[in-house]
């Protein structure tokens, strides 16, 4: 990971990879050692630079905070605070690519969707979206949307809610409230 001093708290958090129960995939040459085919040239080397671990939270946190601010501030700000700007990306629609209205970033937790408006500021897609509009899929899971937990229990008969508000946006461009 790139080393770099920051002025101010970085926006992501290094997540505790060594807890039980944390799988990263990978692991694979252990099978093949102490065979024939270890020498083969389909041998794998164990990968330097693999980063696991990183959590984008306070970015997400950050971004939501700016809505409405000038694009060129947010982005250097928040380039200046990252190892690389990629995870901007993945909640900020870029010029020309596919609005959603909204992200998933964990097993239960939701953001609101992000672009560029006409005037080069951070913008909601769906201004109108709110924590009452959706429903958990399950009783089990603590969902949330944009950090606060979801105001509607768990209905089993609305489960599929969340389904009929993003299949809505992409045939209509709107959300009924």
């Amino acid at each position: 990971m790139n080393k770099r001093s920051f002025a101010k708290k970085p926006l992501y958090r290094q997540v505790n990879t060594r807890t039980h129960g944390v799988r990263h995939g990978g692991g694979h040459a252990r099978w093949d050692r102490n065979t024939k085919a270890a020498g083969s040239a389909h041998a794998s080397k164990m990968k330097s630079g693999v980063r696991h671990g990183l959590d984008y939270t306070p970015l997400y946190k950050f971004l939501l905070k700016k809505v409405g601010q000038p694009w060129s501030e947010v982005h250097s700000e928040a380039v200046s605070r990252l190892p690389d700007e990629d995870p901007i990306w993945y909640i900020v629609a870029s010029a020309g690519s596919v609005r959603e209205p909204i992200y998933r970033t964990g097993e239960s937790s939701y953001l609101s969707g992000l672009y560029l408006n006409e005037t080069a500021h951070l913008a909601l897609v769906v201004p109108s979206l709110s924590n009452n509009m959706l429903w958990p899929k399950c009783a089990c899971c603590t969902h949330s949307f944009n950090g606060t937990p979801f105001v509607n229990s768990f209905d089993p008969s609305r489960a599929d809610d969340m389904f009929r508000v993003l299949s809505e946006w992409h045939r209509t461009g709107a959300i009924r409230t």
